[in-house]
């Protein structure tokens, strides 16, 4: 086992408090910290301790990758460390967004599309270490247009009619290339299903930019006066339908979430495609899982993440970044997703895991002194206390937010201390 240093991104949903904690130093931060990237994607590699200083662990891997990944792995996946893990620490949403399956992103970052940094896929297991929000995979689309019939009235019929259907992809086709005032549909909807007011809807649009009609639309495209709208899109505020008009019923937590996300995304129609998805609470220990084309959005909180070494993100909407609503429909998998939290199962005393299918990777919570037995390399993030992690290659002392890696075939590790490290091995 070799220590690591592992970078930290300063995205602007970051807290400045969690990872700041974790690690020991002062909080807050100064700026935003957002993710704790720990493994060799060249995005942000983790770097070693070399004799004429700091190496990349990918730099490190490719000029020795059986020694360090083992033949087998090679074999399966080439020469890379195939998973790559985080911790997440998120103040504010991130954005509304898939990842594309293996496939896929071959295909399209070998034809030269810009939304594909590499060629492989991203399917992703999120662990809670605080209690986490998040919205996770397509809900029963009758409970979803409930809520935006009540809260969209018959601005939104159109939408409300494909939901009926079960008619998802066009569902969230039409909300996100919604051809009208954008700002003035998401003041309605936050209103709560009453009209809202001029000056509040004014309020609630201050500051935003408005697209003029030749600009951009999402997804590259552009919005033509004679594209095809609903009889109500993009009509004045004053006129806006109320939203009762069907019998639907949207919850207390509907109201909340769309308020919350048009807080940060005012004109932004993923603020309604939110009410499509499963809403997901975790405590600590809870999980979720997020295979190729899993619309999704994490809302706050904190977590470790494992997923297939790949940076590979579509994005929707709730987002300055860019969107690409057309190749992010190439992606999704419209399929009702009735469970998507993963539980723990213990597998010895004070070892857990969540067993997720994919080969790409695994994880395990280690709570006790142990001998764990692993496939392939492995990695390793204390996240409590102190612990001691060893191979036959050597043994590191870990404290929080520290990390360290292993080689393939370098026998088990051995686990010991008064802590919790999180260990990432190959999956099946």
């Amino acid at each position: 086992m070799e220590s690591l240093d592992s970078p930290i991104r300063d995205y602007a949903w970051g807290s400045r408090t969690v990872l700041a904690r974790l690690q020991g130093r002062p909080a807050p931060s100064a700026g935003p910290e957002a993710e704790l990237w720990i493994g060799a994607h060249p995005g942000a590699p983790s770097t070693l301790d070399g004799e004429d200083g700091p190496v990349s662990l990918a730099d490190a891997i490719a000029a020795a990758p059986t020694g360090w990944l083992g033949a087998e792995t090679v074999t399966r996946f080439g020469p890379r460390l195939p998973f790559l893990m985080k911790v997440l620490a998120a103040d504010a949403p991130l954005s509304l967004q898939a990842h594309p399956d293996l496939e896929h992103a071959r295909e399209r970052f070998a034809a030269g599309d810009p939304n594909y940094v590499d060629a492989n896929h991203k399917p992703e297991l999120l662990v809670a270490i605080e209690p986490f929000d998040a919205l996770c995979g397509f809900r029963d689309p009758h409970r979803s247009a409930d809520a935006l019939e009540a809260l969209g009235g018959a601005t939104l019929a159109p939408v409300v009619a494909h939901l009926r259907r079960g008619e998802l992809a066009d569902a969230v086709e039409l909300l996100l290339t919604w051809p009208g005032n954008r700002a003035d549909l998401v003041a309605l909807v936050t209103a709560g299903g009453e009209q809202a007011p001029a000056d509040d809807i004014a309020s609630a649009t201050a500051g935003q930019d408005q697209a003029p009609a030749d600009d951009p639309a999402p997804g590259g495209g552009q919005a033509q006066a004679d594209d095809p709208a609903p009889a109500t899109a993009g009509a004045p505020a004053d006129d806006l339908a109320p939203g009762t008009a069907g019998g639907g019923q949207a919850t207390d937590d509907d109201l909340a979430l769309v308020r919350r996300l048009a807080s940060h995304y005012p004109s932004d129609p993923g603020v309604l495609v939110a009410l499509l998805l499963n809403p997901v609470h975790l405590e600590p220990g809870d999980a979720v899982w997020m295979p190729a084309g899993n619309l999704h959005s994490y809302l706050g909180g904190a977590g470790v993440e494992i997923m297939a070494a790949s940076d590979n993100v579509l994005r929707g909407g709730l987002t300055p970044k860019r969107v690409d609503v057309g190749e992010l429909l190439q992606v999704l998998r419209f399929d009702v997703l009735r469970d998507p939290v993963v539980k723990p199962v213990e597998i010895a005393d004070g070892v857990v895991t969540w067993p997720v299918p994919i080969d790409d990777f695994s994880l395990h919570r280690v709570t006790r002194p142990t001998e764990l037995r692993l496939n392939g390399p492995v990695l390793a993030l204390c996240t409590a206390g102190e612990v001691t992690i060893g191979d036959a290659t050597g043994v590191v002392s870990l404290t929080p937010g520290r990390a360290a890696v292993g080689p393939a075939g370098a026998g088990p590790l051995m686990i010991a201390g008064a802590g919790e490290v999180y260990v990432a091995s190959l999956g099946r």
